[in-house]
């Protein structure tokens, strides 16, 4: 089945002006055209624009996409392993933005409680002082690091 760019913005929930930048920008060698010049993709081209989604969001640019996509359209034979190495470490720097969102949930999650406590107490001098076995067992990991200086 043939997507109009509209259908696959759609599909995709972004905005077509994305798909037409992405082709500007080379991402799309792929997608084929009708003889009026439409762009018309396929089921296949939706899964080239979700790895291409996967690869911004992992944070790699325009450029680093481009040369991504040039790869795949070389083939097999020169570029599986590039592949690969690319896929490996877009994964384990989205691992480590995980990691680092965690902590940073974490610690709002810590603050939250601490200010609940304390508009509870009525002033923020009580929730302050508690000693690290007075903090719930969830938090204190992170009161801990927070009274901690670490020089890595």
């Amino acid at each position: 089945m043939l997507y109009t760019i509209g259908e696959m913005a759609k599909v995709l929930s972004i905005p077509p002006s994305t798909l037409r930048y992405y082709d500007k920008e080379g991402l799309l060698p792929f997608v084929e055209r009708s003889s009026g010049g439409i762009r018309m993709f396929t089921e296949k081209d939706h899964e080239w624009l979700k790895v291409i989604e996967c690869l911004k969001q992992s944070g790699l640019s325009i450029k680093e996409i481009r040369d991504f996509i040039d790869m795949a359209m070389q083939g097999d034979e020169s570029s599986l392993t590039k592949r690969l190495t690319l896929f490996q470490t877009r994964r384990d720097a989205v691992k480590k933005q995980i990691k680092d969102m965690q902590e940073t949930l974490n610690l709002l999650e810590f603050k939250c409680w601490y200010y609940e406590q304390a508009i509870q107490d009525g002033t923020e001098e009580k929730v302050r002082s508690l000693s690290l076995d007075e903090i719930p067992a969830q938090y204190k990991n992170i009161r801990e690091k927070m009274i901690t200086i670490h020089l890595d």
